[in-house]
C-alpha cells in the first residue's frame, strides 16, 4: 500500500506563553501543500525499514514511521510489515514533513489490517509522535492552539492561488528555534487576521520566529524580500524551520532564480 505524506505551512505563527510542560501555547493556521515524500507499506515475513532519497540525519530505528509502527502494534499487535520511506521533504524546513510521515504511516497502517480507527483514534496516536502530527490525519487547513495539537475548523481557501517554497539548505532544529523566543499575548489573533483581505496579510500576519532567526540567518530574510519584489501578495516563514513561501494570486512568477542548491517546490493551493 503507498501514500504520499505532503507538507504543510504556517499561516502565521503565534508563541502566547510558555506551558508547565515546557511547551509553547501557539495559533497558527496549518495549511497542507502537496510537496510529498512516499511512503510504501506490505506485509512481509519480518519488519524492515529502508529510506531512500534525501539523507535523514539520525539512527534509522528512531524514525517517526516506525515509532508509529510500534505504537499501533503494541495496541493491535500488528503483523510483520516492510515499509519504505522516500523522502523528498527537507528536514529542518518547518515543513513538517516527518510529522506527515508518521500520521500517513497510522493511516496506511489502519487501511493494510483494517483496524478501523476512527479519526479522533488516530488523531490521539498522532499526537503521542509529535505536536503536529495529528494535523496530517485529516490534511485540512485548520487552525491549531495549544501545542498546535488541538484544531478548530476554519473556511479558508486559497484556492486560484499558487505557492513557491525555498529552502535555501539551513538545517533549524527545534531547539534552536525555540531557545531565543519571548512569548507574549497577540494584539489580534490569527483566525480575526485571517478573515481580511490577503493583501492585508503583510503588515498583520507575523510568524514570531523571525524575529530571532532573520539576525541569524540573514539570507531568510532576503528571501522573503525576494518573493515580494517577485509579487507575492504574503511571503513568510513557515514553521521554526528555515523554508520561507511567498502566495502569488494565479501561477508563480517564472523570472524567480535560485542557487542550485536551493530546494524548491512550486504548485497550486
Amino acid at each position: 500500500m503507498l501514500d504520499f505524506p505532503n507538507a504543510k505551512i504556517n499561516l502565521g505563527l503565534q508563541l502566547i506563553e510558555k506551558r508547565p510542560d515546557g511547551f509553547h501555547n501557539l495559533e497558527s493556521c496549518f495549511y497542507p501543500v502537496q510537496w510529498c515524500d512516499a511512503l510504501e507499506i506490505v506485509p512481509a515475513p519480518e519488519n524492515k525499514f529502508e529510506m531512500s532519497g534525501l539523507p535523514v540525519p539520525g539512527n534509522p530505528d528512531t524514525n517517526l514511521c516506525l515509532k508509529a509502527y510500534n505504537l499501533l502494534q503494541q495496541k493491535h499487535n500488528l503483523p510483520p510489515i516492510y515499509m519504505h520511506l522516500h523522502k523528498v521533504i527537507p528536514m529542518g524546513a518547518g515543513l513538517g514533513g516527518g510529522s506527515s510521515d508518521a500520521a500517513f504511516a497510522i493511516k496506511l497502517l489502519n487501511k493494510l489490517f483494517d483496524l478501523n480507527l476512527t479519526v479522533e483514534e488516530q488523531q490521539n496516536y498522532a499526537r503521542q509522535l509529535g505536536s503536529d502530527c495529528a494535523f496530517f490525519i485529516e490534511n485540512k487547513p485548520v487552525i491549531a492552539i495549544e501545542k498546535g495539537d488541538v484544531f478548530t475548523e476554519t473556511d479558508l481557501s486559497l484556492s486560484g492561488y499558487s505557492c513557491v517554497i525555498v529552502y535555501p539548505g539551513i538545517h533549524i532544529t527545534t531547539a534552536e528555534a525555540y531557545s531565543n523566543v519571548t512569548p507574549e499575548k497577540p494584539s489580534c489573533n490569527i483566525e480575526t487576521i485571517l478573515k481580511q483581505d490577503i493583501t492585508l496579510w503583510k503588515d498583520l500576519l507575523v510568524n514570531d520566529f523571525e524575529r530571532s532567526l532573520f539576525p541569524k540567518y540573514p539570507e531568510l530574510q532576503a528571501l522573503k524580500e525576494n518573493l515580494y519584489e517577485a509579487g507575492a501578495v504574503y511571503a513568510s516563514m513557515t514553521g521554526s524551520g528555515s523554508a520561507v513561501y511567498g502566495i502569488f494570486k494565479g501561477d508563480e512568477p517564472a523570472n524567480l532564480v535560485f542557487p542550485q542548491h536551493y530546494l524548491i517546490w512550486k504548485g497550486l493551493l
